[in-house]
């Protein structure tokens, strides 16, 4: 049989990081993950990889950085990028330094697999099924959990949607005060960076409501927006007090 791909995923949120995995695997590719540049070259150098699907935005640097750098270890593998923004400016920024392709989160495994298979030998890929597709548009604002979005995204498995929603329950306190620092202290770099990760991984869980006032949040960075921030974010916390307590 021949030997599965390798591909390195090069993601810092762990959400995103379990989700795009799973989707990967699921195409019958052997993947390794970094969370960031320094990683990413470590794990780069220590063999050789079909292709790089590496986020625009990362702790220690960018995507096109990191690329860039990639490219002295191996000119021939793939690259494609990943990123939360739908900036197309910063999309088209992305291709012209080398991506094949921009991919959008929250991703769609189908979408993702799709990618895949352009360049990729396809015999080596094996698809995933059509209809585990995450919706890319957000539920009413009203609606705190999106469940049926978080199951597509983990292919009906539900016993995966509340580990990952634990996972990012457990992190969301630290989140909230990133993102109410960075507003009070108008450092938009730090915003946006936390905000990125935030809206890719409210989609992945079907974090709803939240997701709608971090979008909100990263148009208009004002008082008014953290303060419907803060309240999808308790909102989110009472859902689970509520579980617990019945």
């Amino acid at each position: 049989m021949e030997p599965m791909p390798n591909v390195l995923l090069v993601e810092d949120d762990p959400i995103s990081c379990s989700v795009l995995g799973a989707a990967l695997e699921r195409c019958s590719l052997n993947v390794e993950t970094a969370g960031c540049v320094r990683d990413a070259l470590y794990v780069a150098a220590r063999g050789r990889h079909a292709l790089w699907l590496i986020d625009a935005h990362l702790p220690d640097g960018s995507g096109i950085a990191l690329l860039e750098a990639l490219r002295r270890i191996d000119a021939d593998a793939v690259a494609i990028a990943h990123t939360a923004s739908q900036d197309l400016a910063l999309h088209r920024l992305l291709r012209a330094a080398g991506f094949a392709e921009v991919l959008v989160k929250p991703l769609a495994s189908a979408t993702l697999a799709a990618a895949l298979a352009l360049w990729l030998p396809v015999t080596q890929l094996r698809a995933v099924p059509v209809d585990d597709v995450l919706p890319t548009r957000g539920a009413p604002e009203a609606q705190v959990w999106d469940d049926e979005a978080a199951l597509r995204a983990m292919a009906g498995n539900a016993t995966h949607v509340a580990a990952l929603r634990a996972l990012f329950l457990a992190e969301l306190p630290a989140v909230l005060q990133r993102v109410t620092s960075a507003v009070v202290t108008s450092d938009g770099s730090a915003l946006h960076a936390e905000l990125h990760r935030l809206h890719a991984s409210c989609g992945f869980v079907g974090a709803a409501a939240l997701a709608v006032a971090a979008h909100e949040l990263g148009m208009r960075a004002d008082a008014a927006s953290l303060a419907r921030f803060e309240r999808a974010f308790h909102a989110l916390l009472a859902t689970v007090r509520d579980a617990q307590s019945a």
